[in-house]
């Protein structure tokens, strides 16, 4: 397998989309990882620009979340601004033409590293979430699982103050909210055991589940080749995947603004917006997507 070169990356549009279906028919069964990417044209921020380098709040690290109270309150009180924006998304064009490829058989189940769930709300099946679900909530003393919006309605009743604080979304439901607003912030008790509450999601400093693991690499075993959608892959939880499929000898391909972890692994890498790309290829190589 050739390695990826700087020269080589494709940025005319007919051009990506010859390359990109050629890929796919020399490749029967491709399997997607997708990113941030994918949807920040639902209006959900990622986490780096386009040299890779992190922006933003500086993420909540996972073992410091069940250590300590004040990073839980910091936390809930940044999601309960924050998560609107991840409850109103709608899947874009993208996460549309994805879902018409897997309906057509073209391409094999999804691995996603996104917590916002677009995917099956496109119409995917059989998506395996990486870092879990930010719509879901889990009790880290009785293990019983809830609903995000539950558990958004008791966070609203317990600080009524803090509904309508100004803030600016932030990746993955989080928000920039003023320090001060925080001091007063109740965290709202597991309602059946008083115990902890947790999103429902892989926080940095954890690691992905074992048997989330176990199966996201027999997909990549299954597949013939692997495409990269959205994501510069900085995250060791999907970069391995790129590690495991160049051993492999599978072909990679990323769409992907701005540079990639993997670049260097990459068969084909297409400098373009995922949902301008992706439903331009659908339209090519399925019959019922639509084309406007």
């Amino acid at each position: 397998m050739q390695s990826f070169a700087e020269e080589n990356i494709i940025t005319d549009t007919a051009d990506m989309l010859g390359q990109l279906e050629e890929f796919f028919h020399a490749n029967r069964r491709v399997l997607v990882l997708s990113g941030a990417g994918i949807s920040t044209a639902s209006g959900i921020p990622d986490y780096r620009g386009r040299d890779g380098v992190r922006r933003g709040n500086t993420p909540v690290q996972g073992p410091e979340f069940r250590k300590h109270v004040a990073v839980r309150k910091r936390y809930w009180a940044r999601s309960m601004i924050g998560y609107a924006t991840m409850a109103g998304a709608l899947p874009n064009a993208a996460h549309r033409a994805l879902a018409s490829l897997q309906a057509a058989g073209r391409i094999a189940p999804l691995l996603t590293q996104n917590v916002d769930g677009l995917h099956q709300r496109a119409g995917s099946t059989d998506v395996l979430e990486l870092h879990g679900s930010i719509h879901q909530v889990v009790c880290l003393d009785c293990q019983r699982l809830f609903s995000r919006a539950q558990v958004q309605a008791m966070l609203v009743e317990r600080n009524p103050h803090h509904i309508g604080v100004a803030a600016l979304a932030a990746p993955d439901g989080d928000a920039h909210v003023d320090a001060d607003d925080l001091e007063r912030f109740d965290v709202a008790p597991c309602p059946d055991c008083g115990g902890t509450l947790k999103p429902d999601v892989v926080f940095f400093g954890d690691g992905v589940p074992a048997a989330t693991t176990i199966e996201a690499v027999r997909r990549v075993d299954a597949a013939d080749a692997l495409l990269v959608v959205g994501s510069s892959l900085m995250v060791f939880s999907g970069f391995r995947f790129c590690r495991m499929a160049a051993a492999a000898g599978k072909p990679i391909a990323a769409i992907n603004l701005g540079i990639t972890r993997a670049d260097e692994l990459l068969d084909l890498k297409l400098d373009a917006s995922a949902e301008q790309l992706l439903p331009q290829l659908a339209a090519a190589l399925t019959q019922a997507f639509p084309t406007h």
